[in-house]
């Protein structure tokens, strides 16, 4: 598995918005959001303190940004894994398969997401922090419409039994997405291993 940024599509050469992203995860992912510092972020990017705030006016702004950015990532893959894709059986398997085809930096950025989705419940007093939480809110919905709609074309296709194709596609993402709360790339399983239990399951889930 290969690294990856996160970057904005108007990240200039000279930003270091890209750098103290790609720190905070490192930092989020391994250590926690509550016991990093922002401190260390600024020294791992080799910038002062106050710095950070040209960037991000919070430490919570910056773990906002890194989780609406990760389901940006998340539900493009998915659109691309399954355009194109009639039959609905191979798009939820493409849909699965994509799900687990990460770099260990992603990994990272979907840890730090499912760790801290309580942050998305409540508005923050803060407009930079809320705008990127609502941007947040409006992609979880996405991902969860994206989901149901390929099963409920694969239901009325015959490829699937007719079932509340919502609740389906919940209970499959929440299956999903509970990978990157306990899986570690240095451990003993390979992800690889993983995906192909998650993908039977979720087959089994709509097929039978």
């Amino acid at each position: 598995m290969t690294g990856a940024r996160l970057v904005e599509p108007d990240e200039g050469p000279r930003s270091k918005r890209g750098a103290i992203l790609a720190a905070a995860v490192e930092y989020f992912g391994e250590t926690g959001y509550e016991a990093t510092k922002w401190s260390a972020v600024a020294g791992r990017v080799g910038i002062g303190q106050t710095a950070l705030y040209h960037y991000f006016e919070s430490k919570a702004h910056c773990l906002l940004t890194i989780m609406r950015l990760e389901l940006q990532r998340s539900r493009d893959q998915f659109l691309e894994a399954t355009e194109g894709e009639t039959d609905p059986v191979a798009a939820l398997r493409a849909a699965v398969r994509a799900a687990f085809a990460v770099s260990e930096s992603e990994i990272l950025q979907m840890r730090i997401l499912q760790n801290n989705m309580v942050l998305l419940a409540g508005p923050r007093a803060s407009k930079r922090e809320e705008t990127e939480r609502r941007a947040a809110r409006e992609l979880v919905q996405s991902i969860e419409r994206d989901w149901t709609r390929l099963l409920t074309q694969g239901m009325s296709q015959g490829a699937f039994p007719v079932r509340d194709a919502h609740t389906l596609a919940l209970a499959m993402l929440g299956m999903i997405i509970s990978v990157w709360r306990w899986y570690r790339p240095t451990g003993s399983t390979p992800l690889a291993e993983v995906r192909e239990l998650i993908e039977g399951c979720c087959i089994r889930m709509v097929t039978e």
